[in-house]
């Protein structure tokens, strides 16, 4: 471990549940005390409090993959292999918030945030989808404002992972095909995008793993899952150095009551470990 993450670490990985097929999808809710996860093999969705055993919340037949929360506390999970983000209600009634984009189906949903705003920010990959299958021509970054109204923010070549800086000016999307590093999108007052910039590289020579799931701590660092671990980078985009982990990594999320608990998924397993710097706390439990 080098001196930079030693100044932010405090524990090493500890796995909290195994036993899945491939993990992902967490998010930490403040008010119920307990982390949410996906197994996306089993369309399942999960909630789990460090030592205790992970519980299904429900089943969800048009696939999981990254989630979120709207403002009213409501999840909403990107449902790669039905091509649409939709919100869940208390009883895991699916409503559908975008499938389409100008009227063509959308390719493969997979990563998913909100902005304080109360507008769902997610990013579409196509390359996956088979060419005969596509109706739209690129893969890009979208948002879902409160009224519903769908919009492309950014086309990129593999969009996957994305997380607001703390102030929300900027967001950091990650490339995860030929050419791998994070995006750093800047937004104007309306939330669309006003330039864009190579935030960090994240080439690697390891076959196992790419760019994933991102977070922010408060301090501006960059988490990103990738070849090997956890990559974190200060707000600049110097690459402080890459946490191992016992399996590679999908995404995270901070949580536990101080936002220092690092949650993250991992093939069959999901871990914790202990930072020294909060995260950024969610959107819907920003002011409490």
């Amino acid at each position: 471990m080098t001196d930079s993450l030693s100044a932010i670490l405090e524990t090493a990985p500890e796995r909290v549940a195994t036993g899945f097929e491939l993990t992902e999808g967490p998010l930490w809710d403040a008010e119920g005390g307990w982390f949410y996860f996906v197994d996306t093999r089993q369309s399942r969705l999960y909630r789990v409090t460090p030592g205790k055993v992970a519980e299904v919340v429900c089943e969800n037949p048009g696939g999981v993959n990254g989630t979120t929360f709207d403002l009213l506390g409501r999840i909403v999970i990107c449902e790669s292999p039905s091509r649409r983000v939709v919100r869940l209600d208390a009883d895991c009634r699916v409503d559908v918030l975008a499938d389409r984009f100008e009227g063509k189906r959308l390719n493969r949903p997979n990563d998913v945030t909100c902005r304080s705003d109360g507008s769902i920010y997610f990013t579409d990959p196509g390359l996956r989808v088979p060419l005969a299958e596509r109706e739209l021509p690129y893969s890009a970054v979208y948002r879902v404002t409160p009224a519903g109204d769908v919009s492309l923010i950014a086309d990129c070549e593999y969009p996957n992972g994305l997380a607001f800086s703390p102030d929300e000016r900027v967001l950091y999307v990650a490339n995860s095909r030929s050419v791998q590093y994070i995006h750093a999108i800047e937004l104007d007052a309306d939330g669309n995008m006003a330039r864009r910039r190579i935030f960090a590289d994240m080439s690697s020579d390891s076959t196992a793993g790419v760019p994933d799931g991102i977070k922010v701590d408060v301090e501006g660092r960059v988490y990103c899952a990738g070849p090997g671990g956890v990559w974190v980078f200060a707000h600049d985009g110097t690459r402080l150095g890459i946490i191992p982990t016992p399996e590679n990594p999908s995404n995270l999320a901070f949580g536990s009551p101080d936002l220092r608990t690092l949650f993250f998924t991992a093939r069959t397993s999901v871990y914790t470990l202990r930072v020294k710097s909060p995260g950024v706390a969610h959107a819907r439990f920003r002011g409490r």
